[in-house]
């Protein structure tokens, strides 16, 4: 029986020692947000300097004024966000290099993907691990997503590890000493399949800036901008990728963004299989806000928890209203609905579904394949957090879901309690 969790102090929370050290080690650095600091920090890593289209400028400023302004933010927060900037500048730059020394990289196709696609907490990650179990498929680990280029001339490990997976790892384990709960709502671990938006990052673009921290200028810049140009970004990368592997296989994908952007998925990627999950949508907000104010002890000075959910909120409704409205742009005969309840109560015949509109045969070498796999990864090891919306977040779960009426209208998803 896996252990269960129910998090007492969410909006005050009780902080450990090392916990409160780290805080206090975090005020003492001074974060530096400005487009010199973070573009220079990028061209010592890597000895690049080509940073290619210089429109990415301007939603770096966005980010950068929006995290580097505000007040609320611990420093040890500032100087995690300042070091995903500089990360990404940093890919920007061994991606663009690449691609000049490599134009070749360009002839690559990715042809026929699978995407999943669905709301955060609603079996995505279960769904695309269990294909990605099938070794016909290229997928995205987590350390590879971080770094997609090496750095020149950087070497393995004595131990033969790639130090991008080193680093990865190791930002694992910072994670885990301080949120220990955190393995238990979403693990990090490098060998995690993680979403293809992070391919975006080194182009500043995606939703993802708004789990790093809550932007609302960065969202409605995002709401007002066509985001084919960073679709088409992301894909190049994972042409690279696929280049770097030395093999063309289809791709297995998933990404909550999507849901918003179906007819932009399909736009530069025509030929992809897609099957979207469907869950409860208050289950998917008392999940992902819990989350997000579990992580706040570390972030924020204050934790406002009727912020949170009013925001995460609003985000879960954009991402459905814009899945109702968009959901003939994916081909009925190249997509599946996977509701949630069928899904947790037999996954192979969802599995099934898929690779029958996919045109892929599951043999019994691939079902032995996603068994040894669900064998080696039991899902719940790491615990099982116990959710209160109405205790910790003031919100009724039935009122909430009176708001997602047009969701429940569309697609014949079961109410959770």
């Amino acid at each position: 029986m896996p252990n269960v969790f129910r998090i007492e102090d969410l909006a005050r929370p009780q902080l450990s020692e090392e916990q409160r050290a780290a805080l206090s080690y975090g005020e003492t650095l001074k974060i530096d947000f400005s487009e010199d600091s973070i573009l220079n920090a990028a061209r010592e890593r890597t000895g690049l300097d080509d940073f290619g289209s210089e429109d990415f400028r301007e939603r770096l400023a966005i980010l950068r004024e929006e995290w580097g302004n505000n007040s609320s933010s611990y420093g040890l927060n500032k100087a995690v966000l300042q070091g995903y900037l500089i990360r990404y500048a940093a890919n920007r730059l061994l991606i663009r290099d690449t691609f000049k020394k490599h134009p070749e990289i360009h002839d690559q196709e990715i042809e026929q993907p699978v995407v999943v696609l669905g709301l955060p907490r609603s079996g995505t990650t279960h769904l695309v691990n269990l294909l990605a179990a099938d070794k016909r498929f290229h997928s995205l680990p987590l350390w590879e997503s971080y770094e997609p280029v090496p750095i020149p001339n950087e070497q393995s490990l004595p131990d033969g590890t790639d130090p991008r997976y080193a680093r990865c790892a190791e930002a694992w384990e910072r994670m885990q000493q301080g949120m220990p709960l955190l393995a238990a709502m979403h693990p990090m671990n490098p060998d995690h399949i993680h979403e293809e938006l992070e391919l975006m990052g080194p182009d500043f673009a995606s939703y993802n800036f708004e789990w790093l921290a809550m932007s609302e200028r960065w969202r409605d810049h995002y709401y007002n901008t066509d985001q084919t140009p960073h679709y088409e970004y992301m894909r190049d990368v994972l042409k690279l990728l696929q280049w770097q592997r030395g093999e063309s296989k289809h791709w297995v994908l998933k990404c909550p963004q999507h849901l918003e952007q179906i007819p932009t998925l399909m736009k530069v990627f025509p030929d992809a299989t897609v099957a979207i999950t469907h869950r409860d949508p208050v289950a998917v907000i008392q999940s992902a806000v819990t989350m997000v104010a579990y992580g706040d002890r570390l972030r924020h000075k204050t934790i406002d928890m009727k912020y949170i959910v009013n925001y995460w909120s609003d985000r879960i409704e954009h991402l459905l209203r814009a899945c109702v409205n968009d959901r003939t742009a994916a081909p009925a005969n190249k997509s599946v609905d996977v509701l949630f309840h069928e899904f947790m109560a037999n996954d192979m015949a969802i599995v099934e579904q898929i690779f029958m509109k996919a045109g892929l045969e599951l043999n019994e070498i691939v079902r032995a394949q996603i068994d040894q796999f669900v064998k080696d990864h039991p899902r719940g090891k790491e615990g099982r957090v116990i959710y209160d919306l109405k205790k910790d977040f003031g919100v009724d779960p039935a009122e909430l879901r009176e708001r997602f009426k047009f969701y429940f209208d569309q697609f014949p998803v079961h109410a959770e309690n």
